[in-house]
């Protein structure tokens, strides 16, 4: 539970706070996001759009891992009690 749990848990962290950072570098030290992307929109705004939908698509990932984890702590817990565990 612990070695699949810190699997998933740690590159999706990585991942997160490497999307996150790259976007405030771009902001702060770079003019690329400032150059129009669609319509009036900078790739500033598609960015930090992009932001919310990777959150959300990261929520999303870990609920269905999580709900599996609660799968194995539940099966884990089963036999203890029946006496098949460590």
């Amino acid at each position: 539970y612990s070695r699949k749990r810190k699997a998933f848990l740690i590159p999706a962290t990585i991942f997160f706070l490497l999307f996150f950072f790259v976007f405030v570098f771009l902001a702060a030290f770079t003019t690329v996001l400032n150059s129009k992307a669609i319509g009036p929109l900078t790739w500033a705004y598609i960015y930090g759009i992009a932001q919310f939908v990777m959150t959300w698509i990261l929520m999303h990932i870990y609920v269905s891992q999580a709900n599996k984890w609660d799968d194995l702590v539940e099966q884990a817990r089963r036999e203890v009690a029946e006496g098949k565990g460590r």
